[in-house]
């Protein structure tokens, strides 16, 4: 009986432990966790033209793990962690809900990283649903657009921005990017400026070994119906920059062949593969 138990306790300490991490990747890799969903009781605020007037419909709000052989890159941090204690979605503002059911955190731990393992934490741009596990990667370096940063600390506030998701910059390491930013030297994984949707909104790059050429939209576009028909939210910050930076994206997607990742359609999404599985 004593062996017994000894072996139970064992046991239990073993599979408290966490996963053991994975060791440094030799080429890139593209990990898509799924960090909630928002929910609208009419999407018409995402088009200036009207073609979304009065219907509902949901979002989704993902993160993204770009892991290189000199580190690691998260990119947007989603609406927050908290939020997976309210099962049932937490009310935003009127009209509009959050869920999360599954935590950023347990994504990381299913590939054996922690918060601190990160290099790198970048955003699209600094909206609630990019930015709410933020400063859990206090420890890691921040790249922020400048001009995110100047409307961040400038008067008022910008709409639907939270300043306490990004408390921890003001303590971190940051780097400021004032146009493109290659993150890791060799051109494979690049920070675009791409701004209008906010005033220093940008989207991610990405050169993988075997797919080729991969973005990540941030919100340049909301839906593969906005990218098709080159739709606008009604809230962005500049049109004539909005259609700007979309003129560019598609150039490259053109010139590049590459693959548009809308990061808040739900489809593409749900394209992806699931962690711990991932893109390369």
């Amino acid at each position: 009986m004593v062996l017994l138990r000894i072996a139970l306790l064992i046991l239990a300490a073993v599979l408290a432990l966490p996963a053991q991490a994975e060791p440094k990747v030799e080429s890139l890799r593209l990990y898509a966790f799924d960090c909630g969903r928002i929910v609208f009781d009419d999407l018409g605020a995402f088009s200036d033209t009207g073609e979304y007037d009065g219907q509902p419909g949901e979002l989704s709000a993902p993160c993204f793990l770009i892991r290189h052989p000199k580190g690691d890159l998260l990119w947007d941090s989603g609406p927050g962690d908290r939020l997976a204690a309210t099962p049932g979605g937490v009310k935003i503002r009127e009209g509009v809900r959050a869920v999360v059911a599954k935590t950023l955190q347990s994504q990381l731990d299913a590939i054996g990283l922690r918060p601190d393992d990160i290099e790198y934490i970048a955003f699209s741009h600094f909206h609630w649903d990019h930015t709410g596990n933020a400063n859990a990667f206090a420890r890691s370096t921040w790249l922020l657009s400048r001009r995110e940063v100047q409307a961040l600390e400038g008067q008022p506030t910008p709409t639907s921005v939270t300043p306490d998701n990004l408390s921890a910059y003001k303590q971190a390491k940051v780097e400021l990017i004032d146009l493109d930013r290659d993150v890791f030297g060799d051109g494979s994984v690049r920070i675009l400026r791409a701004n209008g949707h906010t005033a220093g909104h940008q989207v991610l790059m990405l050169r993988l070994p075997k797919t080729g050429t991969v973005i990540l939209s941030g919100d340049l576009f909301h839906t593969r119906e906005n990218f098709e028909q080159g739709r606008m939210p009604v809230f962005n910050y500049s049109r004539g920059e909005t259609l700007g930076s979309m003129d560019r994206i598609r150039r490259i997607l053109k010139n590049t062949q590459g693959r548009l990742v809308i990061q808040h359609d739900r489809r593409d999404f749900d394209a992806l593969p699931k962690a711990p599985a991932y893109l390369d």
